[in-house]
């Protein structure tokens, strides 16, 4: 069995929020789908061992907001590769909360939806949560971030915890031991101020990964 082909269905990059009595939290969720229209249900995929997927089972609401092409990668990280038990990742994120305290985040997102949880199926290591939509709202008109891109463009990973988590190729790049995400020196970290063309061992020393914020020190060379 060939399971690259499994890499070539099509996926988004969002955000999926809920709450607790007294706290919120959010994750970057790569599958999210509409159903029907009549109700208008979508359906997510949770994996079971995240903290979010304790806030759905407990409010039965969640809500997506959707990721900006421009988004840059340290919003990925900050939702994707920290957990809500050790930090609070809206402390320095500028976000609202609905009639219902369910958290959006309003930086980087084109919109958000709002859900009600109506049915889970369990699947192994997820749970796939259908919502029915109570709210929806557009912020603003551009091209939503795709996995594809954050992968290709941006040159990121996927969180372990998702399902189409990759482990990076071999090569002569530096990989992030926290994260994942791989430093290519073709490519360079222009959003963090390195052009392309620049060696690891040129980088300053106290530049950061623009994922998680790991330390140069956290890198190690791919073998």
């Amino acid at each position: 069995m060939n399971e690259q082909a499994l890499y070539l269905i099509n996926y988004g990059l969002y955000i999926v929020g809920s709450k607790t009595d007294s706290k919120i939290n959010a994750q970057i969720s790569n599958t999210v789908f509409q159903v029907t229209n009549k109700p208008n249900t979508i359906v997510i995929s949770i994996n079971k061992s995240n903290y979010t997927h304790e806030f759905i089972e407990t409010s039965k609401l969640f809500t997506v907001s959707i990721i900006a092409k421009t988004a840059p990668l340290s919003l990925i990280g900050n939702f994707g590769f920290k957990s809500g038990k050790n930090v609070n990742k809206f402390e320095k994120i500028s976000h609202l909360l609905t009639k219902n305290g369910l958290p959006v985040v309003l930086e980087h997102t084109l919109g958000y939806i709002e859900c009600r949880v109506v049915n889970s199926i369990d699947v192994f290591t997820h749970t796939l949560c259908v919502g029915e939509v109570i709210d929806a709202e557009i912020f603003k008109k551009d091209e939503p971030m795709t996995y594809a891109y954050y992968h290709e463009i941006k040159n990121a990973q996927a969180p372990k915890s998702t399902p189409i988590y990759q482990a990076p190729k071999s090569s002569k790049k530096y990989v992030c031991k926290v994260c994942g995400w791989v430093y290519d020196p073709e490519v360079g970290d222009p959003d963090g101020g390195i052009k392309p063309g620049t060696e690891f061992e040129d980088i300053p020393d106290n530049w950061v990964c623009p994922v998680c914020g790991a330390a140069k020190s956290d890198f190690e060379l791919l073998k």
